[in-house]
């Protein structure tokens, strides 16, 4: 009898791993907190590396797959580095992979999720907010719930992300801090008309900003192409243009440590926050400073940075834990849900391979630890980088000649 597998938490990686047990016929349940699918939406775009498109390609079912491909964005991944005042430093052209699971892709974080949740309904129960688990006589696990129900699992995945109870009560050394630094993000609509008032290359791909002083800017192009779908998968089912997902957009986020903002910056409205970053990169180039001046205030929002700190391999047994859960880190590398959705398929993989469960999430763990607290290290190295004070050291010269040596049709610019 195959053993029953409890998922704390609906997110990306919880529901791709649920996704994939479901297709290879193994018993599973994920315990969501909301109350509905919509409840607590995150509106922007999210990037998905090959590592992720793998995860999605091999734990959905096919039909799935496709539809993630069908509502994907339709921008360029050519990354570049520039100055706050449009001078190109750095351009890394990325060519199209033949196979879409080696390629890189622009998500609605909305559209993924309506992908994940498609044909889990007798999968996902939501309104189930974890309090504490016992561990029973005989191995297995009783979670308990806020509302006074408990569940029985033989296998506990902990998915609740950052602050996840599943974490505390397991690994109760594993620490998660304030970075202290904050981003403000926003979306500039991207229309025929609006691409026409801001140059070209922060409509073609992703961009750093990369100005003399400690702040940075990110961009990204999520732009839609004519044939995406308006009905089911890729559809607004809610209003407001901060949770649209029917129309192109450039998200920008702006980041600096949280004493170069005001005192009073988590109190502040959208519209705030916008006129905050408004003032802040005044002197900057004109089309930048549109990307901000022209995005909707309802769009906007704080977000304040935390990471993981990494601990020492633990003894592994019938509770496990991925994604933000146990290797939170900074949104710098943009690597945080790929990891999430390779952990996913690495332990889909582990727990449907036959071998004893425990055995198989020691090996998951194992690999797990090594890539997953390593993109920890990076982002955070990255987030430093990012508020640091010098621009050469912020691109990164030694990462410049790795990175010169891997693409061969990588444009650079010197730079003082």
């Amino acid at each position: 009898m195959r053993p029953h597998i409890a998922i704390i938490g609906g997110g990306i990686g919880g529901l791709c791993l649920a996704q994939g047990l479901k297709k290879a016929g193994h018993p599973v349940t994920v315990f969501e907190r909301d109350r509905t699918p919509g409840d607590r939406l995150q509106g922007y775009r999210v990037h998905i590396d090959p590592n992720g498109a793998r995860a999605l390609r091999d734990c959905l079912p096919a039909h799935l797959w496709q539809a993630f491909l069908d509502t994907a964005g339709v921008s360029g991944q050519d990354f570049g580095f520039l100055t706050e005042k449009m001078d190109q430093l750095l351009l890394i052209e990325t060519a199209k992979a033949a196979d879409p699971a080696d390629d890189h892709h622009s998500v609605s974080r909305i559209t993924l999720r309506q992908v994940l949740l498609s044909g889990m309904q007798d999968v996902v129960r939501f309104g189930k907010t974890f309090e504490r688990y016992e561990r029973l006589a005989d191995g297995r696990i009783r979670l308990l719930f806020e509302d006074g129900t408990s569940e029985t699992a033989d296998i506990v995945v902990a998915a609740d992300g950052g602050n996840s109870r599943v974490r505390k009560q397991y690994l109760p050394h594993a620490q998660r801090v304030d970075t202290h630094i904050t981003t403000v993000a926003g979306k500039f609509p991207l229309t025929p008309q609006t691409k026409r008032l801001v140059a070209d290359r922060l409509v073609a791909g992703p961009n750093s900003v990369i100005p003399p002083v400690g702040m940075g800017l990110f961009c990204a192009p999520h732009e839609l192409g004519d044939d995406a779908p308006r009905t089911g998968i890729g559809s607004t089912e809610q209003a407001g243009a901060l949770m649209d997902n029917t129309s192109s957009y450039v998200l920008w986020a702006f980041g600096a440590t949280i004493d170069r903002f005001p005192s009073n910056i988590s109190q502040m409205s959208g519209k705030e926050l916008k006129d905050t970053v408004a003032r802040m990169i005044q002197t900057w180039h004109p089309d930048l400073r549109k990307l901000v001046d022209l995005s909707h205030p309802d769009t906007v929002t704080l977000l304040p940075i935390r990471t993981s700190i990494p601990i020492e391999p633990w003894q592994a047994t019938n509770i496990t834990l991925l994604g933000d859960a146990i290797h939170s880190m900074t949104p710098m590398r943009g690597i945080g849900a790929n990891t999430a959705l390779r952990d996913a398929r690495l332990l889909h993989q582990a727990l449907t391979s036959g071998q004893d469960p425990v055995r198989a999430i020691a090996a998951y763990e194992e690999q797990m630890r090594e890539y997953g607290f390593a993109a920890v290290r990076d982002s955070m190295k990255a987030a430093e980088q990012f508020t640091g004070g010098s621009r050469l050291a912020r691109t990164g010269f030694k990462t410049f000649l790795r990175v010169a040596q891997r693409f061969p049709k990588l444009k650079a610019k010197v730079f003082s």
